[in-house]
């Protein structure tokens, strides 16, 4: 793994957003994975102010998002569409068929999953897939377990997993959707890079694992230790747990933007 450490969440989110406009430069086809949550809020900030100011041309590119709450239509305003909309769709230049989604409300789930997997095989897979790692060690919602689930699928979410979305759900845990739509580990392990995004001490146990951990299903994120391309941006809190050596060799970078 490829880590960069930042004093910062915000150095880091501008960083990590101008590293993605630059490989939007050079494949303006680029197909991207995108993910919701807090951790990648600076990050669609930054991308939204490029855009702004002519750095960002997302015309020609593809967005498939990795996850969405099961029962929840895209205008509901809990719903993984509709945080994409105000948070970056909405403000860029992103052509509306090239934006994929899973339809929460889809009848049939497992049908639903099939149509997504054939959707994104359809476009040659993702050429760059962007991540949060929750603190249990999930990615998208693949939740730690005994098996993880190669195919996109229906996930049960964990107690702590809902509890991290409650904010958007006016603070009620109990309007938190049980169970998500979600790309499977195929998909995560296939893309040909992957950055992860990890800020805050909250999540500098989940780093260690994934950085340090053994390869196990109650990790999820440490089955990225595999990938031949990820980069890792994290804040100094979440690097707290990294072995010193680890730290030693990093490359922290500040990127200049575009």
């Amino acid at each position: 793994m490829n880590l960069r450490v930042f004093p910062t969440e915000q150095e880091a989110a501008s960083s990590c957003a101008a590293r993605i406009a630059e490989a939007v430069r050079h494949t303006p086809e680029l197909v991207l994975g995108l993910v919701t949550g807090r951790s990648p809020l600076n990050v669609y900030r930054s991308l939204v102010a490029l855009a702004a100011r002519g750095a960002l041309d997302l015309s020609r590119a593809t967005t498939f998002n990795v996850d969405e709450f099961l029962g929840l239509p895209p205008e509901d305003a809990g719903s993984f569409r509709a945080y994409m909309d105000r948070h970056l769709f909405r403000h860029v230049n992103l052509s509306t068929e090239r934006i994929h989604f899973f339809d929460g409300c889809a009848p049939d789930a497992e049908a639903e999953c099939a149509r997504y997997d054939a959707a994104l095989a359809a476009a040659g897979g993702l050429d760059l897939l962007l991540l949060g790692v929750g603190p249990n060690g999930h990615i998208a919602f693949n939740e730690p377990g005994e098996v993880l689930t190669a195919t996109s699928h229906r996930a049960r979410l964990s107690r702590e997993t809902r509890l991290s979305h409650v904010m958007a759900f006016g603070d009620d845990p109990s309007k938190v959707p049980m169970a998500a739509l979600t790309l499977g580990m195929a998909a995560v392990l296939q893309a040909r890079k992957v950055v992860v995004l990890a800020f805050g001490v909250n999540k500098a146990a989940a780093v260690t694992a994934m950085v340090h951990g053994p390869l196990t299903t109650r990790c999820p994120a440490s089955l990225l230790q595999l990938h031949r391309d990820v980069e890792l941006w994290m804040d100094t809190g979440a690097a707290s747990g990294l072995q010193a050596r680890t730290l030693d060799v990093a490359r922290t970078r500040r990127d200049p933007g575009p």
